[in-house]
């Protein structure tokens, strides 16, 4: 009863013997004795229940099975060959694919460093990025559109029992207003020197606006107006509409001449920036090695350096 328990040696010897035509000479290119090469390709013919050769004293010829069986085992042998191929230049990161989600302000801001660098290194390496906000950003991950993402959300609810994250940094918060407000002026500033003045706030489901609300309560800033976007906070800063106040990784949105940046000091206000990916499964080597960078640049590096870069 024939099986299909075939294995590699046994086609790669077939292919030998196909070449050859001759059981001495396929031995010697399989490096086996000859005994040991002959018991191969019988053990073959009987794993597949065909005779594939005819042998007699002066030759040896393929059977019409063995025609037949020819194209196919050469076909599984350049796959297997394909298939090792390619596992070995992912494995040596020649190749391979990552995909990370990112927080806007990480994205724009240091991590392009972190990618170039990655990316001059393994340049066989493809890389996506998905900006997005921690809700979008863990969302990514969870459904297997992203390997790993960096996100102020901290996967530790009960809703996340299927992800685990590990913290990157601790971003304080800075007031953003015009060089020519009356903050600007101010050496040491607290959360109930900003109440009187308009307000520019991000959206309830950022992380900027929820670690605000936290830290502020039951303080009611005098919102003028509720925008998505750093760079909608920047222009509505700079024409004079109100101040606000921003994460030190999103300073780089804020550094024009027109502008100041002052430390808010504020019990609780601060914003922790994790790494989240799936609990169950190892990353990809390329996956690691990117995840294995990002720790590797942000354990030589303070926040305020990153915002610098």
């Amino acid at each position: 009863m024939p099986t299909t328990d075939l294995s590699t040696r046994q086609l790669r010897a077939f292919a030998a013997l196909a070449d050859q035509c001759n059981f001495t000479r396929a031995a010697q290119r399989c490096h086996l004795s000859q005994p040991a090469f002959s018991t191969l390709i019988r053990t073959l013919e009987e794993t597949v229940g065909a005779r594939l050769f005819d042998r007699d004293t002066r030759s040896v010829q393929l059977t019409p099975e063995g025609r037949q069986f020819e194209s196919s085992a050469r076909r599984l042998l350049d796959d297997m060959q394909e298939l090792i191929g390619d596992l070995a230049d992912r494995v040596e990161r020649r190749k391979g694919r990552v995909s990370v989600a990112a927080l806007p302000s990480l994205a724009a801001g240091w991590l392009p460093q972190i990618l170039a660098e990655f990316m001059r290194t393994w340049p066989g390496i493809a890389v996506e990025l998905h900006d997005a906000l921690s809700d979008a950003c863990i969302a990514r991950v969870r459904n297997h559109e992203a390997d790993f993402a960096l996100s102020a959300s901290e996967a530790r609810s009960t809703s996340a029992v299927d992800l685990r994250s590990t913290k990157l940094c601790s971003d304080r918060f800075h007031l953003v207003c015009r060089t020519d407000h009356p903050l600007a002026k101010m050496d040491r500033l607290s959360p109930k020197h900003l109440a009187p003045y308009p307000f520019i706030q991000m959206t309830r489901n950022s992380s900027v606006r929820q670690a605000l609300d936290a830290a502020l309560h039951p303080l009611q800033l005098n919102t003028a107006f509720e925008v998505e976007h750093l760079a909608t906070v920047t222009g509505l800063v700079e024409a004079g509409v109100g101040i606000s106040v921003v994460p030190t990784l999103t300073l780089f949105h804020f550094q024009r001449a027109t502008l100041l940046t002052r430390p808010l000091s504020a019990r609780g206000l601060s914003r922790t920036i994790h790494l989240v990916q799936r609990r169950e499964g190892s990353l990809s080597v390329a996956a690691q090695t990117l995840h294995d960078l990002i720790f590797e640049r942000m354990g030589s590096l303070k926040v305020e350096d990153m915002v610098a870069h």
